[in-house]
């Protein structure tokens, strides 16, 4: 993912996580990165996001979803360039 994907204008996309419809609002590099992230561990988006977001609840960050996300996105991408 390049600096210029991850500054492009955000997009807000609902989803559904924990039986609930939630917008969250990446960056079209994210949203693909996140695509291929789930793709390739087998599982869906909605899946790989309500994962995330239960990790988030349980180290009870004040991080919102969107923010966790790109953390999470960058933490895996970082972990299989290492």
């Amino acid at each position: 993912m390049t600096l210029a994907a991850m500054t492009k204008p955000r997009h807000k996309r609902s989803i559904t996580i924990a039986r609930h419809r939630t917008s969250i609002s990446l960056e079209d590099g994210f949203w693909q990165a996140l695509s291929r992230l789930a793709k390739a561990d087998g599982r869906s988006v909605a899946d790989l996001v309500s994962e995330i977001d239960r990790r988030r609840e349980t180290s009870r960050s004040n991080t919102s979803l969107s923010a966790a996300i790109r953390l999470y996105v960058l933490e895996r991408l970082e972990a299989r360039e290492a």
